[in-house]
């Protein structure tokens, strides 16, 4: 796209040429724009017409689950699935705020919501909310944010993702008895060798190969630069941390809603500890859309005494509203962002 670009300004240039006037004049600057422009055409469509096509696939490949979540689903209460529904628009709005609570740069809310929202159906095409990530730092690229400090803020706001979701776990575990019930479920110390190899060998890797070293020592300094100029404006703090904080809490109650719109039977502590639990688990797996925390979460409501079928069921729902439902608005509204140049 860029050399796109360069080749169409250079075809703007003035023919005025006094060494070689004939020359410049018979240059042949409309073929060129001309040219530059239909070469143009065929990218840009791909890129508008590539997260249609990713949504098209994946439900195609899961008819299946599809049908059987519209189903369960028609058959709830209205009333729990309309507050779930509200729930998930919600959670736009705290990514929104976490967001910009991450970069000290002003951006504008309107678009910035727009991609957070356009930013869910490009997480099925990658794992580990990559998608998401790599909408934001398009988006932040072109409101004028340089690439480290882009990439600096996604950092910023993993960390706080992760560390207020670790806090809120905690304030569960120390304020009720339902943790015990997951003892079974806890992973033998065997399963964390590999991972702890794998972060060893990240680490050793990161500071021997130097083509790895530069760009990430760049990250971090440009991290801790962004730190230090947000948290020393409190709204920033508060759009950051406590957008941070309620994240999982507002995640967790689109669950406990359609618990409730489809007979769970688990009160509303117990399935927020679920999702947190499940979440922490399921998360650590690389893998599009969702499916391991699913599987996870599925374990723990049946561990927490919720029947089987009740209990997929919910977590299917929870599916629909949060992924599936959303997934074509906000495959069209990123692909309208491509081609508005938003993104």
């Amino acid at each position: 796209m860029s050399s796109l670009s360069s080749l169409s300004s250079l075809s703007s240039v003035p023919s005025s040429c006094p060494e070689l006037p004939a020359s410049c004049s018979d240059a042949p600057v409309p073929p060129l724009r001309a040219s530059s422009s239909m070469a143009g055409r065929p990218l840009r469509l791909a890129l508008c017409l590539s997260p249609l096509l990713i949504a098209a696939v994946w439900g195609l490949t899961n008819q299946s689950l599809l049908y059987e979540g519209v189903v369960r689903l028609a058959r709830a209460e209205p009333a729990w699935l309309l507050a779930a529904g509200g729930f998930t628009c919600l959670t736009w709005v705290v990514a929104a705020c976490m967001r910009q609570g991450a970069v000290p740069d002003r951006l504008p809310p309107g678009l910035l919501l727009a991609s957070q929202f356009a930013a869910g159906a490009a997480n099925h095409a990658l794992p580990a909310g990559l998608g998401a990530h790599a909408v934001t730092v398009r988006f932040l690229r072109t409101r004028g944010v340089p690439l480290e400090r882009a990439t600096a803020s996604i950092a910023l706001y993993s960390v706080a993702k992760s560390g207020a979701k670790t806090v809120v776990l905690i304030g569960f575990l120390l304020s009720s008895s339902a943790w015990r019930r997951l003892g079974e479920l806890v992973p033998d110390g065997v399963v964390l060798i590999p991972v702890a190899a794998v972060l060893t060998l990240m680490g050793v890797a990161t500071a021997v190969v130097r083509p790895l070293r530069r760009p990430i020592t760049g990250m971090v300094r440009s991290a801790l630069t962004d730190a230090r100029t947000v948290h020393a404006r409190p709204s920033r703090v508060l759009a950051l941390w406590g957008g941070a904080t309620a994240m999982p809490l507002v995640q967790a109650c689109v669950l406990a809603c359609t618990g409730e719109a489809l007979g769970l039977g688990l009160s509303w502590g117990t399935v927020i500890f679920a999702y947190l639990a499940a979440g922490t688990a399921g998360g650590a797996v690389p893998v599009p859309g969702g499916v391991a925390v699913d599987a996870a979460l599925v374990i723990t409501l049946v561990a927490f005494g919720s029947p089987v079928a009740v209990a997929t069921a919910t977590v299917i729902g929870y599916r629909v509203l949060t992924d599936w439902i959303p997934l074509l608005p906000g495959a069209l509204v990123l692909s309208a962002m491509i081609r508005a140049k938003v993104l």
